[in-house]
């Protein structure tokens, strides 16, 4: 890659809300959803992808965004689910345990970074 080519390979892509933009919840969710999977068709695999506060209902076995996640997950990209608002919401049984991680991995994987962009 050249200096004018995307590079997302040390980029980290934070979810902290349970969809893209303001607009309708299920507008919101179905443009995380696409957002997701123009990262994994396209030449953008990001270093990983977090999930904290409300994005954490993102990563269910019902979201829309979860065979994507699978997907970049089977691809190296790591997936990081905070603990703490899986319990909040009562979600941890609803996401795969090897994602579940806490707020010391997200720093880690932030700091880590060369770009951390928030969506």
């Amino acid at each position: 890659m050249n200096d004018t080519d995307p590079d997302f390979r040390h980029a980290v892509l934070v979810f902290n809300t349970d969809g893209m933009g303001h607009g309708e919840a299920a507008l919101s969710q179905i443009l995380a959803a696409n957002y997701l999977r123009a990262v994994l068709e396209g030449e953008f695999r990001p270093a990983a992808v977090l999930f904290y506060a409300a994005g954490v209902k993102l990563t269910t076995q019902d979201s829309p965004c979860r065979e994507t996640l699978n997907l970049l997950a089977a691809q190296g990209c790591r997936i990081i689910i905070c603990r703490t608002c899986l319990d909040f919401y009562g979600l941890m049984d609803a996401v795969p345990e090897n994602e579940i991680g806490n707020m010391l991995l997200i720093l880690e994987a932030q700091a880590a970074a060369r770009k951390v962009i928030t969506l």
